[in-house]
């Protein structure tokens, strides 16, 4: 991943947007390493509140599978939780985990899950 690295910010919560088959996955086993595109980047894909909206818009406008916005806890990831540079405008988090070494996300890690109702298509 280009741009500039940063272990650690503000948040209290970053927020994983899953398909219902990966909700699914968790609730039963306990953990999982995400979708093809995480697995491919060797870290699970997290946005900051303020980033749902057009993560939702610009990777799921033409989703038919249900989807749910998990709420994770930032102190739970520990140093795992790597904030990048995407672009010249953008910093996402990015969960490795200890020493990028690519560890499953944990139910434990998760507060809260909530489906997304999407409107037309739109967040």
């Amino acid at each position: 991943m280009a741009g500039n690295t940063r272990v650690n910010e503000s948040e209290e919560f970053v927020y994983r947007i899953s398909s219902a088959d990966e909700w699914s996955e968790l609730q039963t086993s306990r953990s999982t390493f995400g979708q093809q595109l995480d697995k491919d980047s060797g870290f699970i894909h997290l946005s900051k509140l303020n980033q749902v909206k057009s993560t939702l818009e610009r990777f799921f406008l033409n989703t038919t599978d249900d989807l749910f916005l998990l709420q994770i806890d930032c102190e739970k990831l520990g140093d795992g939780l790597i904030y990048e540079e995407v672009d010249a405008s953008n910093v996402f988090p990015h969960f490795y985990g200890p020493s990028r070494s690519f560890v499953p996300l944990t139910l434990d890690m998760v507060v809260k899950a909530e489906k997304i109702i999407l409107s037309n298509g739109y967040a």
